[in-house]
């Protein structure tokens, strides 16, 4: 299954063909979780709290909940109104909260730049000049205390989703094996169920490395055989059994049900909720496919089936008040068909589980490419579908407390309890963050946010007091669960930005570099020196360091800053973002590199190699640009560029008008880059400059032996000279210098922060990867210094 076939252009994608056949292949990605929630619903909501009766008030009253909770929140919440608040095509928790970073400055990321809000990913809604500013975006922005709220209720929901990872599983597949107890006595089946469910779990976690486009291909016609399985079943058994169970889709019987079963049927919508399990998917994965896809997968396949599997087994209830077993899925399936029933919703469960733990795996890079989780090892499972990821030790983590909540619980009940809260808890926080971005984003009035968040919010609130009444059988699971995660990822991003605000405190100014010399003691070495730091501008202070205790440093010395900004993706061409520090005679640079929170790093030698590509480019631009400039005030500034950092150069895919002084091929990657101009006049103003005839080349760094003409300026000559030096030093080596850090709370600080920082923090920092791990660093080539921070 292509996934990246949903990332093609916009006008393929709005074509009726493209959209039916992204919409089938949503079927397997998307819809696993929510279409197989009829194995458990109607078993959890009879659990305990209420009793099917001869009266069948409990049972259409029931289905009427199920009705309008799959109306309201899946199709008019989300299919109308949340879909539309995607970041560039992306959908998810990430994605609304991009959104109202970039049209409000509420981020706590460190290192934000004006230069990132020339991205042409970084489009606004409207033009902050031609709207006029709310006074909830006045508001938010004044308030620093509602900046960290914003980020809480943000990790809230990642861990309810990593929370969901953990359960979904769990009681999907346990649910499908469950069928298992018609055909088997009671004694054989609750000894045969748990190390089914468990067998089948360990193998579906152990496949995770292979990455689901291998298998992804059987996704969806697995879920589309499900979905016309379980409506062909609802049909029959509303022909069959009760013809008029659709008079239970009436709001009347809510009323009723309630009135009769009080504070039981009040209690009981924590079942009635897990109809709508798997519902964040549909904004979650929106980036694989397209809003029209998502739209009509649901609006005529998903719900109907759904609707009628939930009539139909209404329909065979109300006829039988008396069955020999509990309340399932399986007692309204003929028995000709159960076995290949049972068989098809085993396989469509772990569909489902698939779904939702490569969303774990997802959401887990996302919030680590922010700042916000400890590092962990990525690795990406296909080279042509994006986003096909797995983590080793998330996955392995997964496995284990998946088999505890099935040996632990050992019934859909407690299961069902703890994945309702953490599905309405990821739900409020959608909705809270979805009316922000009504406000901020859209631009209406706040009375329309206000409307939709007292609307759906009052729902999910209803159904969420529901599931808290269930804490103690089952509920606390989540909760703890999002304790232990949001105590983990808040206390690595406070002291992430503590190290950022310590480095920015005790940078080096540029004079000091420019100082170092021959008579100080200070060698240049041959070499690239790669320095990497958080600081987008002066000198840090771990590079002092390094020069205080080892007086040398290489020829040509590279400041590098991997920063990422809140968008999906960075396009390609402009990612770096390159300027001089100093004069052009010191062959000292500045390299930002500009990532998005859904994009794949390089890994170090792809990276090295482009880094060097990019200086070449940037090199030659910056001598061209001197020389059509020697006759104005722009050649004496940038002679006299000793005092301050030269401007910054985006260098993407924009021809360059001039002869280049080193070799460039032809290369058949659609993906490789030559020269672009957009120039950043310091490290906080852009000025877009207009591409002309764009190409498509890569640089192989080589030095002519002679020009068109010999060399007719001095600008020539340096630049020549500045080319050859460049080379030399590829050619020798390259050194990546990174700081081996030891964070301590100062002195006088709360018993909260030391405890957060001198041991919460280093124990995560010494158990998670370090940075050369994770820019897989060639040991041969690492020089680490040693910095304490006290923060």
């Amino acid at each position: 299954m292509d996934l990246e076939f949903g990332k093609s252009l916009d006008t393929s994608k709005n074509s009726w063909r493209t959209s039916l056949l992204l919409a089938y292949q949503s079927l397997g990605v998307v819809y696993g979780d929510l279409s197989t929630s009829p194995l458990y619903v109607y078993k959890s909501t009879f659990a305990e709290d209420i009793q099917h009766s001869e009266t069948n008030e409990e049972i259409f009253g029931v289905l009427s909940f199920v009705f309008w909770t799959l109306t309201l929140v899946p199709l008019f919440k989300y299919v109308f109104v949340v879909l539309r608040a995607d970041d560039n095509g992306e959908g998810g928790t990430f994605a609304l909260y991009s959104l109202i970073c970039r049209h409000a400055r509420v981020s706590l990321l460190p290192n934000r730049q004006v230069a990132d809000e020339a991205l042409s990913t970084y489009k606004l809604e409207h033009h902050p000049e031609k709207k006029s500013s709310s006074g909830v975006k006045l508001y938010l922005e004044k308030h620093k205390v509602l900046h960290t709220a914003l980020l809480i209720l943000v990790l809230l929901g990642t861990c309810m989703v990593i929370g969901d990872g953990v359960l979904t599983p769990a009681i999907s597949v346990f649910s499908a094996v469950s069928g298992l107890e018609l055909s088997m006595s009671k004694e054989h089946h609750q000894y045969a169920v748990i190390p089914i469910t468990c067998f089948i779990l360990v193998c579906l976690f152990a496949l995770q490395h292979y990455g689901t486009h291998r298998v992804g291909f059987f996704f969806a016609p697995i879920v589309l055989t499900w979905l016309l399985c379980i409506s062909s079943l609802g049909i029959y058994n509303i022909i069959y059994w009760n013809p008029h169970v659709y008079q239970a889709l009436s709001p009347y019987y809510m009323f009723k049900f309630l009135k009769k079963t009080r504070k039981g049927g009040w209690m009981s919508l924590g079942g009635i909720l897990l109809c709508i399990t798997g519902s964040e998917a549909m904004f979650a994965d929106l980036g694989h496919f397209s809003y029209s896809a998502i739209r009509t997968a649901f609006t005529f396949l998903v719900y109907p089936a759904l609707i009628l599997a939930y009539m139909g087994q209404a329909a065979y209830l109300s006829q039988h008040h008396h069955t020999s077993y509990q309340i399932s899925f399986y007692v309204s399936v003929p028995e000709s068909v159960r076995w290949p029933v049972l068989i098809i919703a085993i396989l469509a469960s772990v569909v489902g589980s698939q779904a939702i733990i490569s969303g774990t795996f997802s959401i887990i890079n996302q919030s680590q490419s922010l700042s916000c989780f400890p590092r962990v090892k990525v690795i990406h499972t296909s080279d042509k579908i994006h986003g096909q990821i797995y983590i080793p030790e998330i996955n392995w983590v997964l496995m284990i407390l998946c088999i505890a909540v099935t040996i632990g619980f050992r019934d859909t009940k407690h299961m069902g309890n703890a994945s309702g809260l953490a599905v309405m808890t990821v739900m409020l926080v959608t909705t809270c963050l979805t009316s922000l971005v009504i406000i901020l984003c859209w631009h209406k009035p706040p009375i329309v946010a206000l409307f939709f968040l007292l609307f759906f919010g009052s729902i999910e609130l209803l159904y969420f007091s529901a599931s808290l009444t269930k804490f103690t059988e089952g509920a606390w699971l989540p909760i703890l669960l999002a304790l232990f995660l949001m105590t983990i990822m808040f206390v690595w991003h406070y002291a992430t930005i503590k190290k950022y605000e310590f480095d920015l405190h005790n940078k080096v100014s540029l004079e000091w570099l420019l100082a170092l010399g021959p008579s100080l003691g200070i060698a240049r070495v041959p070499g690239i020196g790669l320095v990497f730091t958080d600081l987008t501008s002066g000198i840090p202070a771990n590079f002092s360091r390094f020069v205080t205790n080892l007086p040398a440093f290489h020829r040509v010395l590279v400041f590098v800053c991997v920063k990422s900004v809140p968008v999906p993706f960075v396009p390609p061409a402009e990612r770096y973002l390159v300027g001089r520090v100093g004069p052009a005679a010191h062959r000292s640079y500045r390299c930002i590199v500009r990532y998005g929170y859904r994009d794949v790093h390089q890994d170090v030698d792809s990276f090295e190699s482009e880094l060097v590509s990019k200086l070449a480019d940037f090199i030659h631009y910056d001598w061209h640009r001197s020389q059509h400039s020697s006759h104005s005030e722009e050649d004496v500034s940038h002679s006299n560029e000793s005092t301050s950092e030269c401007r910054l150069a985006v260098i993407g895919t924009v021809a360059f008008s001039g002869t280049p002084a080193y070799e460039i091929e032809e290369s058949v990657q659609p993906a490789s880059v030559s020269i672009g101009f957009s120039t950043v006049e310091s490290v906080t103003d852009v000025i877009e400059m207009e591409p002309v005839h764009a190409v498509e080349r890569r640089v192989r760094f080589a030095i002519d032996d002679y020009s068109e003409s010999d060399v007719r300026t001095n600008m020539e000559l340096q630049l020549r000279e500045e080319l050859q030096d460049l080379l030399a030093a590829q050619e020798a080596g390259t050194a990546f210098i990174l700081g081996h850090s030891h964070v301590r709370a100062k002195q006088g600080s709360s018993v909260f922060k030391r405890l957060a920082i001198n041991f919460g923090y280093n124990f995560l920092r010494r158990n998670c990867r370090g940075p050369d791990v994770a820019l897989k660093v060639p040991p041969v080539s690492l020089l680490e210094v040693g910095m304490v921070y006290v923060v």
